[in-house]
């Protein structure tokens, strides 16, 4: 009977056995998983720390029992220290260190990514945390359950935008920090602005083109130094992204992508013996780019950890690749993505060009309207529609509205295709062309 082995317990290490059980049922699997959190909702965490989400319990999709009773072996509170390739065993230690060999026919490897902490001084002391488990959430909810009152967070990308709605939410002061022109800094700067507006709005105290210099200790505070701009904080929160884990894989020879993630085939075999990769250490093939990426995502994760727990299994499976299609709700607003912005599309080698505008969400006439701005970006030579970004309010349905366009551009469609798409019409909802679709009207020519 085939043994797969899987080291992490988050999305792409639990997609690969729930799939793999799918693909072949008679084999065993065990998960190794660091923590005793297995399978948890990192992307839920802001709603945690915020109190929408009242335990963090709930945070689990599915329970350690649910995995066993789908027939995952789960090793809760060990770590992977070492893999033999040629004689298939992982080296695992527990909490007291104790080390112990575990066999395997097929290895995954879901190690996931861990917060950047630049080398800035002061972002190691205590007080400053990063936002990247469920205990480093819980103690970021503890503090605040405790009376803090002023939090500073550094790096208004998601998790830094969602973690200052949560702060706000709870009613706390706060301040957030970017060094690019605008928060959201992977949207267009006006678009990312108009999210900082929103943020404003609320009481948010947002800095942009603003780099923190130092933090210091001041009394039982955090003193946080960024160019003219002093705050004085309860905590401090970093923010700035993540860098893939990777060590266990390349200590055996494992070769490094993209971001220095491992490097993985559209099957997710890492050219390691029976050793495959998923999630948020591994680079991601892009659907539009020749050359690989690395978009750290939850839902890439599971779409690679499906693929590579079929093939674990003897099975046969194509990751067909990511367009980084992202959606954020902030306050009142969502903003979403995908594909490229004109600048990432003109640098990959397109001749790119843009097309949008705002539009009313649905028919003026039905109360509730709101704007919703929309922006297109395609190709001048072939037509092909290369990415979308969409900001509007909370209910214009957002994140649907750029699933259109992450279909089209799967499917290869030009922007003035997405004119043909038999879309869904009532005017309380929308209009008779979707504003998706009033945006591509600009590219027509007869």
């Amino acid at each position: 009977m085939t043994h797969i082995a899987i080291v992490g317990g988050s999305d792409a290490g639990v997609m690969a056995g729930m799939w793999a059980h799918r693909a072949s049922p008679d084999i065993t699997t065990t998960l190794v998983v660091a923590d005793h959190y297995p399978n948890f909702s990192i992307c839920g965490i802001p709603f945690y720390v915020s109190g929408e989400t009242p335990h963090y319990e709930m945070l689990a999709h599915r329970t350690a029992d649910d995995l066993r009773n789908l027939g995952l072996d789960l090793l809760l509170g060990h770590t992977a220290t070492a893999i033999d390739v040629e004689e298939h065993v992982l080296t695992i230690a527990n909490g007291d260190g104790t080390t112990h060999q575990l066999d395997y026919d097929q290895l995954i490897i879901g190690t996931g990514a861990r917060p950047r902490r630049p080398n800035v001084p002061g972002f190691d002391l205590p007080g400053v945390h990063v936002l990247h488990t469920i205990d480093e959430a819980r103690t970021l909810r503890t503090l605040i359950d405790d009376g803090a009152h002023k939090v500073a967070i550094v790096g208004a990308g998601y998790i830094g935008t969602e973690l200052a709605d949560a702060a706000a939410h709870r009613g706390l002061d706060v301040s957030l920090i970017e060094m690019a022109p605008a928060v959201m800094p992977t949207f267009d700067p006006a678009l990312g602005a108009l999210i900082g507006a929103e943020l404003a709005a609320h009481g948010v105290d947002v800095h942009t083109d603003t780099m923190v210099e130092q933090i210091e200790q001041s009394g039982d505070r955090l003193r946080v130094t960024a160019g003219d701009v002093e705050i004085t904080a309860d905590a401090v929160v970093l923010a700035l992204g993540v860098m893939p884990n990777v060590e266990l894989a390349t200590a055996v020879g494992a070769a490094t992508g993209a971001g220095g993630a491992l490097a993985v085939d559209t099957t997710m075999a890492t050219g390691l013996i029976d050793v495959w990769a998923a999630g948020d250490c591994v680079h991601t093939h892009h659907v539009l780019y020749d050359e690989p990426t690395y978009l750290p995502l939850g839902t890439t994760a599971h779409k690679q950890g499906r693929v590579a727990g079929i093939n674990a299994a003897g099975g046969t499976a194509t990751y067909r690749g990511s367009l980084g299609t992202q959606a954020v709700k902030i306050i009142g607003k969502v903003a979403a993505r995908t594909g490229l912005r004109l600048d990432e599309a003109t640098a990959a080698g397109f001749d790119a060009f843009e097309v949008g505008g705002t539009f009313d969400d649905h028919k003026a006439y039905y109360p509730g309207a709101t704007d919703l701005v929309v922006s297109l970006c395609a190709d001048r030579t072939s037509g092909r529609l290369l990415g979308a970004q969409l900001v509007g309010a909370y209910g214009a349905e957002v994140s649907k509205r750029v699933d259109i366009a992450a279909a089209a551009i799967h499917a290869g469609s030009s922007v003035t295709d997405l004119l043909d798409l038999d879309l869904s019409y009532t005017p309380p909802l929308s209009s008779p062309w979707d504003p998706v679709q009033t945006a591509a009207m600009a590219a027509w020519q007869p």
